[in-house]
């Protein structure tokens, strides 16, 4: 059954309310876990390895045999790869030398926007959730040189699209709805140093202390309110595996900013949100790494589990006839049991490890990684459990790889459509900021901000002779192709290198052949 939760408070954050808010801990415990398991630091999550033989004089072995296997990074990074390994194009859809192309070259340019999408791309694997944030302000950081009282240099104020960490984001949803919101907060802790009393400093003999508060910067349609509240620590919540330290948020403070109320002269909210995958019912994206954390710790158990067999076995221990050397040692690598001549003859003390059971376990629990990532295991170039994959090099046509391919492909894809939305709400949102800020300014060239198109690529080889022969034959060797299309697709510009580069070779063309008619060489009167 769908339960809504309203408030009388029309916002999150409130003297008297809790930071952060008891429904977002899951969400930002989730985030922990799976940072740490994108990290490889599995340790700090699984402890069931560790505790299989805790009880027996083997225990500090197990311990030190301890295996973290970080497969998950290349699972989340290869599809990222994909993403921008041949970088997207961004088109206004105006004239390439237009106004609106210029500034939206200049926008993913200088905010390096490819690169961008690849790290939310990534972040958004493990946690679930990527932010990004349009604002308009000065790039350069000049706080330190103010605080030195140096002059600081000139800093011009630029539109900025920057990804913001996604455990202080916290969305209000718009009422009667899970997926639209109405505000969202960005919202940290920032521990300030302040000087104690006379009293406290006498007793204690520390003459500072480390006060939290919380700021808050809260984004609504049209305005960015800055906020700022004393917090008193709460204790901490441990019950989704993870520790989240909890506040009570007290008194409101003095921001420090000359401008608490910042109009920003567009409709839209300026923090975009990226889900890796998502459902109808909740606008939390889903990682790729919760669905496996069962499965990735059951690999790390069977892979200290065997690591141990084989340690084990490496210096098993003997029997034999009671002898010893001339020093009184007996000539084994490891221990040594005595019997009698009589007995039997000497041999080594094995035991039933169930090394071939425990392989093909961990055979099967590195293919259920692959088949749940949606990732082919060839596409790193070898494979490591016996899934009959093959090694995805028996295929040369681009048909052939694509088809080989599809499943990482619809994945990516998937991604891409999260990703293509917010970064497009982003540039927009951009050129809305710039156009506003500079609306009264000399010299600045207002232009009409335009929702922008990306031309993305899949990362796959083409076979482009297979290509121009299709399209040789749809079109009944028609050009299909201007060469400024051409040059951009082949070499990944945009529109404004992409002119540049037809103008260069319009030069040459001009130097090589000259200026000449060649016409008049063919005047059948000329005079002789």
């Amino acid at each position: 059954m769908t339960e809504f939760y309203t408030v009388k408070e029309t916002k999150l954050f409130y003297t008297g309310a809790q930071y952060p808010p008891t429904y977002e801990i899951p969400r930002l415990a989730k985030y922990v876990r799976g940072k740490a398991i994108f990290d490889g630091r599995h340790v700090e999550m699984y402890d069931r390895a560790s505790s299989l033989l805790k009880d027996t004089p083997f225990a500090p072995q197990l311990k030190t045999l301890f295996i973290a296997v970080n497969i998950m990074d290349v699972l989340l990074t290869k599809p990222a790869d994909l993403m921008v390994g041949e970088a997207p194009t961004f088109e206004s859809g105006s004239d390439p030398e237009s106004v609106e192309q210029r500034a939206l070259s200049r926008i993913v340019e200088e905010n390096d926007i490819t690169q961008t999408i690849h790290e939310t791309t990534i972040g958004s694997g493990f946690r679930g959730d990527s932010f990004l944030k349009t604002y308009y302000a000065a790039r350069a950081d000049i706080s330190e040189t103010e605080q030195l009282g140096l002059k600081p240099p000139p800093t011009p104020l630029e539109p900025i699209i920057e990804a913001v960490d996604a455990s202080i984001v916290f969305p209000e949803l718009s009422r009667g709805s899970k997926k639209r919101f109405k505000a969202i907060n960005i919202a940290w802790v920032e521990w300030e140093v302040e000087k104690s009393s006379a009293i406290m400093s006498f007793f204690s003999r520390i003459p500072t202390t480390e006060t939290p508060y919380l700021n808050v910067e809260r984004h609504v349609p049209g305005y960015i309110i800055y906020e700022k509240y004393r917090l008193y620590e709460r204790g901490v919540d441990a019950e989704w595996g993870v520790p989240i330290p909890t506040y009570s948020i007290g008194e409101q403070v003095p921001t420090g900013r000359s401008e608490d109320r910042v109009e920003t002269g567009t409709s839209r909210l300026l923090v975009h949100h990226i889900p890796y995958k998502t459902s109808d019912d909740d606008w939390r994206g889903i990682s790729g790494v919760e669905k496996l954390e069962s499965v990735l710790a059951a690999i790390n158990d069977r892979l200290v589990q065997i690591d141990y067999i084989l340690w084990k076995h490496s210096d098993p221990t003997a029997y034999g006839p009671d002898f010893e050397d001339s020093e009184g040692n007996v000539k084994f690598g490891g221990r040594y049991v005595p019997v009698t001549k009589d007995d039997v003859t000497p041999g080594y003390m094995t035991w039933d490890s169930q090394l071939e059971g425990a392989f093909k376990e961990l055979d099967l629990l590195l293919g259920l990684v692959y088949q749940i990532s949606e990732t082919p295991q060839w596409l790193f170039g070898t494979t490591l459990a016996s899934d009959k994959g093959g090694t995805g090099t028996s295929h040369t046509d681009a048909g052939a790889i694509k088809a080989r391919f599809m499943p990482i492909i619809s994945k990516v894809k998937r991604i891409r459509s999260h990703i293509d939305r917010a970064v497009r709400d982003a540039l927009w949102s951009a050129m809305e900021l710039e156009n506003f800020a500079n609306r009264n300014v000399d010299g600045f060239e207002a232009y009409e901000p335009t929702y922008p198109k990306i031309t993305w690529r899949d990362g796959i080889p083409r076979d482009e002779k297979e290509a121009a022969e299709v399209a040789n034959l749809r079109t009944g060797g028609k050009p299909t192709w201007s060469v400024t299309d051409a040059i951009k697709d082949l070499d990944g510009v945009d529109d404004t290198q992409a002119a540049e580069l037809v103008r260069r070779i319009d030069e040459d063309e001009q130097r090589v052949s000259g200026t000449v008619d060649a016409s008049i060489f063919n005047d059948p009167g000329g005079d002789a």
